[in-house]
């Protein structure tokens, strides 16, 4: 099963946990430290591998090397890097990422050669063939909102592949950009406070129906210890949380993604799709970093059972 996905690369440098940044040049002992492949392309083409998918990536990485120890970890983890590009004197996208002990983590983040990904960057052809495709990080890599881009991603969605997005950011101003990839797109899984924010909504059931009114089949709307809410054109539905002992909370909208697209490239339909999202994400919340806690698709149905 071929899934593309395209967009955000970023490393991740993790740290757990962290109650405070120490004054001066203090010293804090942590638990644990780790380096991962996340952002929205990167993290979820690893948890894609880890359910079972054959994946390619796509976007920008720099010629540094964080950009090589990034291109190392998605092949060490199975995800196919052939196309991702590197771009000569420019940074890798990274973050620090202090966990707080209840699973919360702020962000220091440098976004490097992820600002510069552009349709020319994609092999279109290996588009054309994908069952799948994610955007991942729409609002940052913006300048894939190109008609030329658009029309590929219709062509194909015509020809039967499903085409997800989701969101980084939570700037008002880049996921108000990000609006014009909604007719184009099958299902877009945003959290709740980047679906309010793009659709300039209070309550996220609005949210979730004026989006949804822009073209999508579907709106997924990620609600954390909530769960998270469906809405099609059948109606809304709430898919219940996983209850599971939270040790980090980074990459587990990744998680939702590849658990969710898995689902639909295995014939279940979207509530259904949604609750195999659901169990990815509980298992990444486990452990430090995005791709933490899961391991292969057996495990993510055994919570569903």
């Amino acid at each position: 099963m071929t899934v593309v996905t395209v967009g955000v690369h970023i490393v991740d440098i993790l740290a757990r946990p962290v109650s405070h940044i120490p004054e001066g040049q203090d010293t804090v002992l942590v638990d644990e430290i780790r380096l991962t492949a996340a952002g929205s392309a990167a993290g979820t083409a690893v948890d894609l591998v880890k359910l079972g998918n054959e994946v390619v990536t796509m976007g920008a990485a720099g010629d540094d090397e964080l950009g090589d120890f990034l291109v190392a970890v998605l092949a060490k983890h199975g995800v196919d890097v052939s196309r991702l590009v590197r771009r000569a004197g420019e940074r890798t996208a990274a973050s620090i990422l202090p966990i707080r002990p209840d699973g919360g983590r702020p962000s220091f983040h440098v976004p490097g050669a992820n600002l510069g990904v552009t349709p020319a960057d994609l092999d279109t052809d290996l588009l054309r063939r994908a069952r799948a495709i994610h955007l991942g990080g729409v609002d940052v890599t913006f300048a894939l909102a190109d008609p030329a881009f658009f029309a590929l991603l219709d062509e194909v969605r015509a020809a039967g592949t499903v085409v997800t997005m989701d969101l980084l950011s939570e700037m008002p101003d880049l996921l108000g950009l990000a609006r014009a990839f909604l007719p184009h797109v099958d299902y877009v899984l945003p959290n709740e406070s980047q679906a309010r924010l793009m659709a300039g909504a209070d309550d996220v059931r609005e949210a979730a129906g004026a989006l949804l009114a822009e073209g999508p089949r579907g709106v997924l709307v990620t609600l954390g210890e909530a769960g998270s809410l469906v809405v099609t054109g059948a109606g809304a539905e709430r898919v219940p949380a996983v209850k599971t002992e939270v040790a980090d909370t980074t990459g587990c909208g990744d998680a939702y993604c590849a658990g969710f697209v898995t689902g639909l490239l295995h014939g279940e339909d979207v509530p259904t799709a949604a609750r195999w999202g659901t169990a990815a994400a509980s298992l990444v919340a486990t452990g430090l970093g995005s791709d933490a806690g899961l391991t292969d698709l057996d495990a993510v149905l055994a919570l569903l059972d």
